[in-house]
């Protein structure tokens, strides 16, 4: 029996950076984002801020926690299905 490797009918696109650097870089904006938020916030409690910034930097703050949380619990019920496989 000979088998031919299957190729595909566009090139595949060159991958620019690692999985673990992608999820690193993630991980940095997300705390950007939240410390973008504390400043804000403190600066409208020290009275040198506005409320709408601080309001606005911190709705920013929970949606990417919203985001985050969900990609991680997809993440989690991916694994949990993995596990549950039989071999």
């Amino acid at each position: 029996m000979r088998v031919e490797p299957l190729v595909p009918d566009v090139p595949m696109p060159a991958r620019t950076r690692s999985q673990p650097e992608a999820f690193g870089r993630a991980v940095d904006e997300l705390e950007r984002v939240f410390l973008s938020a504390s400043d804000a916030e403190s600066a409208f409690a020290a009275g040198s801020g506005h409320l709408a910034e601080a309001v606005f930097e911190r709705s920013q703050a929970d949606v990417a926690l919203a985001v985050a949380t969900a990609g991680a619990s997809r993440g989690v019920q991916t694994l949990q299905a993995i596990f549950n496989m039989q071999v």
